[in-house]
């Protein structure tokens, strides 16, 4: 048998050896050897309209960030009630996530409260394809997300790949980026868009209306017109990327889509891009 002190030396080695495997996880190497403490992640879900498949895309999501090895992910399906506490240790907040017009579904006062704060305190959103049509009824929310699609203000072409033109190629998030192309995707249109300088569009893609046929949904002049794909807004100290591409889990697999979403989210959730261009 072992005695007192024997157990005690066991336990504090065990309890060592925990620690090392939990930095592990949350730490990574820089180019030097030096360890790079990675960011802390939460994808919030669990919730879309029939058409956007989020038990499928979200683990997409979620391999995509880790793959570059600069995140530590974790993935929340019920967010309603959650508070400041339990976001206090993330740096950053990707929402697959929308209610459409189900109030029941909305998240309450205590929670939007919370994800204000957290985003206007200095620290990350990301806003991710459909995630643009939720909560109508939360002014804040439509702040933070520039441009939002709504009943009769929001549409799309039917799928089809697209060029994308980068028209900001100086920020963080697209700098260095070559040519780009979306395949086989949804092209968001006619979006309700906050006042101009509210909002920084990175990126565009050619809208063009011969494809609505002769009865599109929502007004569309002229030939086409250019439609913002990737941009950002400030919220208080805080920064919020959003992308308009991703509608299924091939286009979350994407090439275009990974490297634009990954840089995106280092700089919403550090004002900065490390990530390699390739």
């Amino acid at each position: 048998m072992f005695s007192n002190k024997s157990s005690t030396v066991l336990f504090i080695i065990a309890l060592l050896t925990c620690v090392q495997i939990a930095s592990g996880v949350a730490s990574a190497q820089n180019g030097d050897g030096t360890e790079q403490q990675k960011l802390r992640a939460l994808i919030i879900t669990g919730q879309h309209s029939s058409s956007h498949a989020w038990r499928d895309t979200t683990p997409e999501l979620r391999k995509a960030l880790e793959e570059t090895e600069r995140f530590d992910v974790r993935v929340m399906e019920e967010f309603r009630g959650v508070g400041s506490v339990t976001l206090a240790p993330y740096d950053v907040l990707i929402l697959n996530y929308s209610n459409g017009s189900d109030q029941r579904l909305a998240w309450g006062t205590e929670t939007q409260d919370a994800v204000q704060a957290f985003v206007r305190s200095g620290k990350g959103l990301v806003l991710y394809h459909a995630a643009l049509s939720a909560f109508r009824d939360w002014p804040a929310y439509e702040e933070m997300s520039g441009g939002s699609y709504r009943p009769n203000n929001g549409h799309h072409s039917p799928a089809h790949s697209f060029a994308i033109d980068i028209v900001d190629p100086d920020h963080p998030i697209t700098r260095g980026l070559g040519p780009l192309q979306q395949d086989n995707d949804e092209l968001y249109a006619n979006l309700i868009w906050q006042p101009e300088g509210s909002y920084h569009v990175l990126a565009t893609a050619y809208d063009d209306h011969s494809l609505y046929g002769d009865s599109p949904r929502q007004p569309v002049l002229g030939a086409g017109r250019d439609q913002p794909m990737l941009w950002t807004t400030d919220y208080g100290d805080g920064r919020v990327f959003v992308t308009a591409f991703g509608h299924g889990i091939e286009n979350v697999r994407g090439q275009t889509f990974r490297l634009t979403f990954g840089r995106g989210t280092e700089w919403a959730a550090t004002g900065d891009v490390v990530q390699s261009t390739k």
